[in-house]
């Protein structure tokens, strides 16, 4: 890490020096990307969407310099279908990032699982390559753990970061720890090398993260090369860590300290994009993957403002996100645009602003966002947002109103074992233990009236026949046209975790598995 701050800040004096020159070498040419995508932070954990406790002042002020859209949407209340979703521009029903082992499951990608995405799916990184785009990501991959799934097979050039969540410690003998990569090799594991302090909270993850995203910067930038850079930080996932000079600094205690830290290394980064003198050619957008986990509340969960439960369901908590779009000289600052958007909008996006045409060969379900960024629309497109958990799509938001075909929370069981998505949240008949079909009657809510969805509309309503009128050929539609893909998160094995991956050899780290025992994935949310 030591070499690492010396190089960039040796490039940081050499890049002011000659920013200028950078400028006019990059005018003209395809933007930078740089999509920052937060894990488990929610909604109402910056300042700008009313935060009491002000930990943002970077994002805040990227916020008044850029476009903050209000209502931004993942695919998928949990971290891998979303990520999925992003990365493909495709719902994860259509990308193979859900399981079939039973209804309106979500599921991931832990250490036991044996897909991944797959081979037939088109990244933003293989479309930038089109276009001579350099690609990295930093951080968490969550898209599959076994060779044929990592980044460097699917587009990106470099990688710093894991594939899989920072749970442990685990002892070595029945769960390896997971392990960090530098590119195709591990370098050593969470816990181990890379150590997170469970009792205290300090990890200096989010730094290594900050710098390896500098680096990549500088590099690119000093051999004038189109670069896309995929910023997947993940403090703020339990178990949530931050590094020495941030903890204790926030009003939040942990959960706090560690939004503190990411608002710090935003702030960083576009500070070095004016230093460096690309901020007029570098597209820069913020989100986050899923709402706040409020299973993790108070110590280490974070914060929906006024939307109803959080991760894990498909209530507004779980798939409403804080979302910044910023490109000084082509986003006009201080904007707030109302334009139904979501994460697989940034597929189409980032292919507009490449000047590279999509893939035709499949469906999309990413809306090209640049006429609404770049201030070309009048008004907004009308386009649904639909809300699935595993195989099933649970709701659907058309303007304002949104309809509710299936109700759940969790189970009674995981509910009666502590486990509560919607702490202090019961909406009765709505955030039910049981999964309720509500398909021919379905429970409407209109969300600029009531973001927490606590009034449903009466059925007997001119205005609810209006807008089941307006979102029942819509849900139709989308039915009849949906083609399923193959899913990936059905089957497990203890045999596939992360016991010898590739360069443990070097680091004398390889541990050996137990032998190939395949189950079919319990999925109980």
């Amino acid at each position: 890490a030591m070499r690492l701050m010396s190089t960039v800040t040796l490039t940081l004096f050499y890049a002011i020096i000659c920013c200028s020159v950078t400028e006019i070498a990059s005018n003209g040419s395809s933007p930078n990307i740089i999509i920052m995508l937060m894990d488990d932070m929610g909604w109402g954990d910056l300042g700008v969407f009313g935060q009491p406790s002000k930990e943002t002042p970077n994002l805040d002020a990227m916020a008044a310099q850029g476009m903050l859209f209000p209502n931004f949407y993942t695919a998928n209340p949990l971290c891998s279908p979303s990520r999925a979703a992003l990365l493909t521009g495709r719902l994860p029903v259509r990308n193979g990032f859900y399981t079939t082992n039973a209804h309106a499951r979500n599921a991931y990608t832990p250490q036991e699982i044996v897909g991944g995405i797959s081979k037939d799916e088109i990244l933003i990184p293989q479309m930038l390559k089109k276009k001579g785009y350099v690609s990295k990501i930093v951080g968490k991959w969550h898209l599959g753990h076994r060779p044929q799934y990592l980044p460097l097979e699917k587009g990106f050039d470099e990688w710093f970061g894991a594939p899989d969540c920072h749970f442990g410690p685990y002892n070595s003998s029945t769960r390896p720890n997971i392990p960090v990569y530098n590119n195709s090799e591990m370098i050593g594991r969470y816990y181990e090398e890379f150590e997170i302090d469970k009792k205290t909270g300090e990890s200096n993850l989010t730094q290594m993260y900050l710098l390896e995203g500098l680096d990549f910067i500088v590099r690119q930038t000093e051999a004038q090369r189109p670069f896309f850079l995929y910023w997947a930080a993940d403090a703020t996932h339990a178990p949530v860590y931050a590094s020495k000079r941030f903890l204790g600094r926030s009003q939040r205690g942990r959960y706090g300290d560690a939004v503190m830290e990411l608002d710090y290394s935003v702030g960083q980064i576009l500070s070095l994009l004016q230093s460096q003198g690309i901020k007029n050619n570098t597209f820069v957008f913020f989100t986050s993957d899923n709402g706040a986990a409020l299973i993790s509340c108070p110590n280490e969960g974070g914060s929906n403002g006024p939307f109803l439960c959080g991760k894990e369901t498909t209530f507004e908590g779980g798939m409403r996100e804080p979302a910044i779009a910023w490109w000084p000289g082509h986003i006009k600052g201080g904007t707030v645009n109302y334009q139904l958007a979501n994460v697989m909008d940034l597929f189409t996006t980032s292919l507009a602003l490449a000047g590279i045409k999509p893939p035709d060969d499949r469906a999309l379900d990413g809306l090209d966002l640049t006429p609404v960024l770049l201030n070309r629309s009048h008004g907004l497109q009308s386009r649904p947002i639909f809300y699935y958990r595993g195989n099933e799509l649970m709701a659907v938001r058309l303007g304002q109103h949104k309809a509710h075909y299936w109700t759940w929370s969790n189970s009674w069981e995981e509910f009666n074992h502590g486990i509560d998505f919607c702490p202090g949240q019961e909406v009765p008949g709505v955030t039910t233990h049981d999964q309720k079909e509500h398909t021919l009657q379905p429970i409407i809510f209109h969300l600029g009236r009531d973001p927490g969805e606590k009034y449903p509309i009466s059925v007997l309503t001119k205005e609810y026949q209006d807008v089941l009128s307006r979102i029942s050929p819509v849900v139709e539609q989308h039915k009849k046209t949906l083609v399923p893909g193959v899913p990936q998160l059905n089957m497990c094995d203890r045999a596939v975790m992360n016991w010898a991956p590739e360069g443990c050899e070097k680091l004398g780290k390889c541990l050996k598995g137990p032998k190939s025992e395949p189950w079919k994935c319990d999925w109980p949310h």
